[in-house]
């Protein structure tokens, strides 16, 4: 959420960077006017409750007791009512981006920031990523469909050993960086996954949630990693904190997705590996450039070319002050599709899970907090099998991953 304070003495610059990702900005008047109503019902509540104890310590009945606490009775359900509703409000406001972020309304607006490597040419007719891997026998979605439901399958044999591979190849990488592994739970509490923007409900919700827990199957392990430090103080020498967490993720991508959501592309659950920094303020951006570089080169190392495109104001969502998309090239779809990202949250997610930190002068602030996919092992084991096939339907293996895999090509079950 944003400071209060900020938002009473920047009301237009507040409404003028939400409008920019269109959002309402009507937003930021309807919390001004509940702060308003909230902050003189504190006033009242507490000058009743001084009278009240005034009154008390003088040890005699009176018709002023009886009314103090008539007007208490009346007043203090009000102020916890108007609180809720003042809360609730606040945090329907989105992080504002940054100066850096360019303008724009929808994805079309975002902007190309640089290539690198080339679309590989056939010289026969590809395969998509569900026929290789059916033929593989590696890839099983009708399984998947008769066991749990559709958007759900089952990895085989070299299938799954590419998902580890993955796995270990980001993890080996972003050890070497300072980043700490973390295996995190696979479920959070509610404040947890509301906190880092993660909806139960609505047209785009994503979280599925345990009947009748405080519980919900976290979408990404930028929840958990998150919530690690949450209601903390954390020294200023111990920043930044660096993680790579691994979890399985699970969204039930409610909304509408098009033509390209079909086999791995879009899925209700799969395994990722997660960057995640808690950082000073006045060095996010730098960490933020420094998870980019990361993404870019486990997609150099692994050969699969790509584009690297900045996020306009209006495609960056509640959480992002900035945020940059690593898309890898799909040649059965004759275009580059989203793999990896990585935004910074600047200090609202913090501001959401109390985390703060403590300067060496005794200042006390709010963190920074950044998140970037290093692997998600749908998306790229689908380029790697697109890229990599060959005209007799086997799929040579990244060389960085051979230590792992044991192999350098995967072929067909004959």
């Amino acid at each position: 959420m944003l400071d209060i304070q900020f938002i009473r003495e920047n009301k237009d610059k507040v409404k003028k960077g939400i409008a920019a990702k269109q959002f309402d900005p009507k937003i930021v008047d309807e919390v001004l006017s509940l702060d308003e109503k909230r902050r003189k019902l504190i006033v009242d509540v507490e000058e009743l409750r001084k009278r009240r104890n005034e009154i008390a310590e003088e040890g005699k009945a009176s018709d002023e007791g009886k009314k103090v606490k008539e007007e208490l009775k009346d007043k203090e359900p009000k102020l916890k009512k108007i609180e809720e509703e003042y809360k609730e409000t606040l945090t329907q406001i989105p992080n504002l981006p940054l100066d850096k972020a360019p303008i724009g309304k929808s994805e079309k607006d975002n902007v190309e920031v640089r290539k690198w490597g080339k679309p590989k040419k056939f010289d026969f007719t590809p395969k998509d990523h569900l026929e290789l891997g059916k033929n593989l026998g590696i890839l099983d979605f009708e399984t998947g469909a008769k066991v749990t439901g559709s958007q759900f399958y089952y990895l085989y044999g070299d299938g799954a050993l590419l998902e580890l591979a993955l796995v270990q190849f980001a993890f080996e990488k972003l050890s070497k960086e300072g980043f700490l592994p973390v295996i995190t739970p696979d479920l959070a509490k509610a404040r947890y996954y509301l906190g880092t923007g993660y909806a139960p409900k609505g047209k785009e919700a994503q979280t599925y949630t345990i009947e009748g827990e405080d519980l919900g199957l976290i979408a990404t392990a930028e929840v958990t990693l998150a919530g690690k430090h949450a209601d903390e103080i954390i020294s200023e020498d111990k920043l930044p904190l660096k993680y790579i967490g691994y979890s399985h993720c699970f969204r039930q991508e409610a909304g509408a997705y098009g033509k390209y959501s079909k086999g791995l592309y879009r899925v209700h659950q799969f395994t990722k590996a997660e960057m995640f920094i808690y950082c000073l303020p006045e060095d996010s951006e730098k960490y933020h450039e420094l998870m980019l570089k990361m993404e870019e080169e486990i997609y150099q190392e692994l050969g699969l070319p790509y584009r690297v495109l900045e996020m306009c104001t209006g495609d960056l969502g509640a959480m992002a002050a900035r945020k940059f998309d690593v898309e890898a090239w799909m040649p059965t779809r004759g275009e580059y599709g989203e793999v990896t990202s990585t935004s910074n949250c600047t200090d609202y997610q913090a501001r959401n899970l109390n985390i703060k930190f403590r300067r060496k002068n005794g200042q006390v602030e709010y963190v920074h907090m950044l998140n970037g996919t290093a692997i998600a092992t749908s998306r790229t084991p689908l380029a790697i099998l697109e890229n990599y096939q060959q005209e007799d339907g086997s799929v040579v293996v990244p060389e960085v991953l051979r230590k792992w895999m044991g192999k350098d090509k995967i072929t067909p079950k004959i």
